[in-house]
């Protein structure tokens, strides 16, 4: 979906139709503001899984009321423009503001009047980001399932196994035997799907889980 903030109703015609002609869907606002109102009402149960599709916006920097910026700037605040990436349409006199956006998470900006081919690939090139970002949010949160189903000596096991103990070392530090620690491994390698210590550690990455202190 590629969401259109424009408050010229002929820019928003002309995008919504050009973007129709490569079959890319898009959804039309006429204010920053309206925008605002259609992402909060009715509120998501779930906001951290918005958008749940690969998304961008195409936003004015200036209009009437909120301008571009302000809304980029909120939209930033709520961790959004990762999963929904945003290109700004400016004006010639607007190019340094544009680029300063970049800077501050933007995808890119593209001039008026623009170039149909050279927006549709910055957009296609836009939805591709937010694909990505999806796809890694959701293995994100499948190893965050995972570790929950794992218990405390598990986790514990985990945590030393990342850092390259052997098994030996790690019986030593909990007070196990070789043996359990030997168990607790492999039901830590079963219910992450890894086959390998290395494998362990980049899964860990993947995840980003909090230090665990105190071993």
């Amino acid at each position: 979906m590629v969401y259109l903030v424009d408050d010229e109703s002929v820019v928003r015609s002309a995008l919504a139709w050009l973007l129709r002609s490569r079959r890319l869907l898009s959804q039309a606002f006429d204010s920053a503001e309206s925008f605002e109102a259609a992402l909060d009402a009715p509120a998501p149960a779930t906001p951290d899984l918005w958008p749940v599709g690969p998304s961008c916006m195409l936003l004015d920097l200036r209009m009437g009321g909120m301008s571009g910026l302000s809304l980029f700037d909120k939209l930033c605040q709520r961790g959004l423009t990762e999963g929904m990436p945003v290109i700004f349409l400016t004006g010639h006199g607007d190019v340094a503001t544009a680029v300063a956006a970049i800077k501050r998470g933007a995808f890119d900006f593209v001039e008026k009047p623009f170039s149909d081919n050279a927006l549709v690939d910055r957009v296609e090139s836009a939805l591709a980001a937010s694909r990505t970002h999806l796809e890694s949010r959701a293995e994100r949160a499948r190893h965050s399932r995972i570790l929950q189903q794992l218990s405390e000596r598990e986790l514990d096991v985990m945590e030393l196994i990342s850092r390259g103990l052997p098994n030996k070392i790690i019986a030593e530090r909990m007070f196990l035997s070789i043996r359990t620690v030997e168990i607790h491994r492999a039901n830590v390698f079963e219910k992450l799907g890894v086959n390998s210590a290395v494998e362990l550690v980049n899964a860990m990455h993947k995840l980003r889980p909090p230090h665990r202190q105190g071993h």
